[in-house]
């Protein structure tokens, strides 16, 4: 019997497993809450996969097998658990408490539940303990996330214990005052007993809790003001069940001069520790400019004894390893790395295509394996562990990857996503959801137009989708992966047909000598507004996108489901954007128009078939295109430089308004953060040659973009500048001496130091026009 169920169980890689669906859960009355918490788990959560109830008793049952949870009587690292097994008999034995829960949740995480059974690969057996003692997320109850805000108690109970199950031992939360609104139309409590509810589920699993806090009072030297202060945060610590730490942002939001905002925090953890005698306080720089950052480390070197840790994260504007080289060694470092957005954020997409870039936008459903573990072993270890940041459920696969990475950073990516697929999905699907899962991230790798990943990952989900149980299909993670599988297909044939659409109106405006420039316009403008045929993946999207909020209150619309705005999730309302220039275009054309000859109509018109040509010898890079940047200089890979401090990435202006009359190729361009340098390389030019370089900066407009461009680290073609115009190209004369050895590097370099959000060196098009 127990051999047929174990070939009949696809999944279950050994020919023999142990059956397991009459099970006992054994829980001896002297079992901490915690642990009981584990037996309680255990039995619900096989319940929900298999319809079987296993009973939980004070002792075996003969003839059953039989799970016993206790206590490890030889101790050893915290969190950690032993799993043992013999035949019909599994004891899961836990260093402390909160060990037996996560070993509880590692079993869960190894049993192949089906409908009616329960199997387990016979001869498993596992000691283990976590590497980093700190492993947890971020869970704001606050209207500017894609989700969250609209979570019951019980939801929130049912994603805290998932995240418990994949070693998360802690959450931080966020208090009622933030830099959001007071209130969403969402929350079924307001935002005071969501906390305390939060806090209480926390402690009921064992879990640290733990309190982003930003300081946003206008000015903290002034005594009433932190008189206020200290009063409101107190509020918010007398009521809670449980907190074990907090951490202050220096900006981000607020926007306090290092030595104001560390003698409130010297204040506020005494207030704390009225309430929670251990708890913790952190503070992070974030915001902080070089000036700041100086002030900062002069107050650390004296080691004030009430603060506990520096936390480092979004927009600070040094390394994680230069903040460890830095801060005084008895400061722990706590990472806080952004694993919710995917542009305008600490760690992007590395090579996006500005299609997927313009609809799924911050917060699209983005899982990132390859992306989150390069990014953990570049962060993780200068550090005690992390807390990560999160804006909603669409970084979920993210989330249970940073747990199991924090648990063992050598975990292999494509058992941790089989593990996912095996427990949140459907032991039947472990291999080809885990496929499915990573080929996702591969659609959002390079160009979308020659993407080998997209159709094909498109296949595999609708295959899994016409498999799929109801249950399946009622599970909003099955939904999740569906629903960016059918959106990253419709933008791929989408991209394609209007790619194909706007090189016809090009052929019009070609024939102008022909036709005269105002038919040529005319005819152009019909080709590019013909309606096309509408997708029939475009109605899944919707039907999905609907799916999504009645399961998980994903908000993915602002007008259909009260999504705070387009780029906090709202991917839907995106799905109709241009993916080519004609609005661009019309503008053009209706500029055209106006003028009053038909010449000079005509070189107008010239100038924008010929956008991309640089003329006979010349060079054209379409920057944040990822198939024609061809000179861009790239001196460290994506696992060196995750955050983009040293080499550039591709991003994108506006993506919360991609209808905006702008050129494709403005809207996208690279970027290096911070003071990091950006060059571009041109090896093979003709050194009796004269050159000259056309830039479209493109990007955003700020206070911290401001840039000087050097030629061959010699010649500076222009100084120091604002860059304002963002929209229209400027021209710059290259000495012919730059160019005599026959190669060319431009440099662009940002006035070091500045403060802001560090998106300043961004440069979108450059043509290198050789002189006739």
């Amino acid at each position: 019997m127990i051999q047929r169920i174990a070939l009949l169980a696809l999944t279950v890689s050994t020919l023999t497993a142990a059956d397991f669906s009459q099970a006992v859960v054994v829980a001896p009355s002297a079992l901490s809450p915690v642990e009981k918490k584990a037996a309680q788990v255990l039995v619900e959560e096989v319940a929900k996969r298999s319809r079987l109830q296993w009973p939980i008793a004070a002792a075996a049952t003969a003839g059953r097998p039989a799970i016993t949870l206790r206590r490890n009587p030889a101790g050893g690292p915290a969190d950690g658990f032993t799993i043992r097994t013999s035949g019909t008999s599994i004891e899961i034995l836990g260093n402390d408490e909160r060990g037996t829960l996560f070993g509880a949740g590692r079993l869960l995480r190894e049993l192949r539940m089906y409908r009616d059974s329960v199997i387990l690969p016979d001869g498993f057996q596992l000691t283990t303990a976590p590497k980093y003692k700190l492993r947890g997320h971020q869970l704001g109850y606050r209207p500017k996330t894609n989700s969250y805000d609209a979570w019951t108690v019980a939801m929130w109970d049912q994603y805290i214990r998932d995240l418990a199950i994949f070693g998360t031992n802690a959450v931080e939360l966020i208090p009622p005052r933030s830099d959001d609104d007071s209130d969403s139309p969402h929350f079924p409590i307001p935002q005071m007993p969501m906390m305390i509810e939060m806090s209480r589920i926390l402690d009921s699993y064992g879990m640290d809790v733990w309190a982003w806090y930003p300081a946003m009072d206008r000015d903290y030297n002034d005594p009433a003001t932190v008189t206020k202060a200290l009063d409101e945060w107190a509020e918010v610590f007398k009521k809670l069940p449980r907190l074990d730490a907090v951490m202050v942002p220096g900006g981000d939001p607020g926007h306090t001069k290092p030595d104001a905002l560390m003698a409130l925090l010297e204040k506020q953890a005494a207030s704390l520790r009225k309430y929670h005698p251990k708890a913790q306080m952190w503070v992070s720089p974030q915001g902080f400019d070089q000036k700041w950052m100086d002030e900062f480390y002069a107050i650390l070197d004296k080691q004030p004894a009430w603060l506990t840790g520096i936390v480092h994260g979004p927009q600070v504007r040094v390394s994680i390893q230069e903040l460890r080289r830095r801060v005084p060694a008895r400061y722990g470092i706590r990472n806080y790395p952004d694993i919710t957005h995917s542009v305008q954020c600490q760690f992007a997409v590395p090579n996006w295509d500005a299609p997927e870039a313009f609809t799924h936008a911050r917060e699209g459903i983005n899982p990132r394996p390859t992306e989150m573990r390069a990014i953990f072993h570049d962060q993780q270890p200068s550090t005690i562990g992390f807390l990560t940041y999160s804006e909603g459920c669409n970084d979920d696969v993210n989330k249970i990857l940073w747990s199991e990475m924090g648990w063992n950073p050598d975990v292999d990516i494509p058992t941790a996503l089989r593990e996912y697929a095996r427990y949140f999905i459907d032991a039947r699907f472990d291999d080809s959801f885990a496929e499915g899962l990573q080929g996702l991230e591969r659609n959002w790798q390079g160009a979308l137009a020659t993407s080998t990943s997209v159709e094909p990952t498109f296949s595999l989900f609708q295959s899994l989708e016409r498999q799929a149980s109801p249950a399946d299909l009622l599970n909003w993670r099955f939904q999740q992966a569906l629903y960016r599988a059918y959106y990253d297909a419709l933008n791929r044939r989408r991209w394609l047909n209007e790619t194909a659409t706007e090189e016809s109106a090009m052929n019009a405006l070609r024939e102008t000598s022909r036709s005269g420039s105002l038919a040529a316009m005319d005819a152009a403008s019909r080709i590019l507004h013909e309606p096309g045929q509408v997708s029939p993946l475009r109605q899944r999207v919707f039907e999905l996108a609907e799916a999504l909020y009645q399961s998980v209150r994903m908000q993915l619309s602002v007008e259909r489901y009260k999504a705070i705005g387009r780029d906090r999730g709202a991917t839907l309302d995106n799905i109709d954007v241009p993916f080519n220039n004609r609005n661009w275009l019309e503008k053009r054309f209706a500029a055209i128009r106006s003028m009053p000859d038909e010449p000079g109509r005509r070189n107008a018109l010239r100038e924008i078939v010929q956008w991309t040509d640089p003329g006979p010898g010349g060079f054209y890079d379409d920057l944040g295109n990822p198939a024609a940047q061809p000179h861009l200089v790239r001196p460290k890979t994506y696992e060196e430089d995750p955050g983009s401090l040293l080499s550039p990435r591709n991003a994108f202006a506006r993506t919360s308004q991609p209808a905006v009359d702008w050129r494709i190729s403005t809207m996208s361009h690279a970027e290096v953060m911070y003071d990091g340098p950006m060059e571009m390389l041109y090896p093979h030019l003709d050194p009796t040659a004269s050159y000259k370089v056309r830039i479209l900066y493109g990007g955003e407009v700020s206070s911290s973009r401001i840039l000087r461009l050097t030629a061959n680290a010699s010649f500076e073609l222009h100084p120091f500048r604002k860059i304002e115009n963002v929209t229209e190209p400027v021209e710059f004369e290259i000495p012919r001496q730059a160019t005599a050895g026959g190669s060319l590097r431009l440099r662009w370099e940002k006035t070091p130091g500045l403060p802001g959000n560090g998106r300043g060196t961004q440069v979108a098009e450059v043509w290198l026009i050789r002189q006739p």
